[in-house]
């Protein structure tokens, strides 16, 4: 691997872990905050744990970037997300996901132990380290596990041709 290369991973590598998790909230602190929920639903502390959710924004997906002689592969773990709510975008530099996860059914919050798993829109970009062909990538999903595999472009190979003579 190239030194500059291996310089752009290791430093992909210090940001994705560096970055805070993102903040998990109790209702009672939400309602103590003073945050004003949607005055036309029932104000519950679902409803205020949602606002509030909607106000931080999106949540980031961890992604895993590397790449074998002919491709750059991206993966990521977004497991419970319907295909109808999955968006890939990719272009020569760059590729983003996003998406959102739903949650099956309502759990009050007094009957949670632990609230750990992110619900909600969650969007992640990752800056190519090379160029890519984005005619010829794909994506797959398997087991909970998003792998995305971008065939590199070798600028480097030339192609030989014969002139034809007349």
């Amino acid at each position: 691997m190239e030194p500059d290369e291996k310089k752009f991973f290791e430093d992909l590598t210090k940001e994705s872990f560096n970055e805070p998790a993102p903040l998990l909230f109790k209702p009672e602190l939400i309602k103590a905050s003073g945050i004003k929920t949607n005055p036309i639903k029932e104000k519950t502390d679902e409803d205020a744990l949602e606002n509030l959710m909607e106000m931080e924004g999106e949540g980031q997906l961890t992604v895993d970037v590397f790449q074998n002689e002919n491709e750059i592969i991206i993966q990521s773990t977004i497991a419970g997300v319907n295909q109808e709510d999955l968006e890939i975008n990719i272009n020569a530099e760059s590729v983003s996901i996003s998406g959102q996860r739903h949650r099956e059914e309502k759990i009050s919050e007094k009957d949670y132990f632990y609230q750990e798993c992110f619900w909600g829109r969650f969007s992640r970009s990752v800056i190519l380290p090379q160029e890519i062909d984005p005619e010829h990538s794909t994506a797959q999903l398997k087991n909970g596990v998003l792998t995305i595999r971008l065939p590199k472009v070798n600028r480097e190979k030339t192609k030989k041709i014969k002139v034809k003579f007349d």
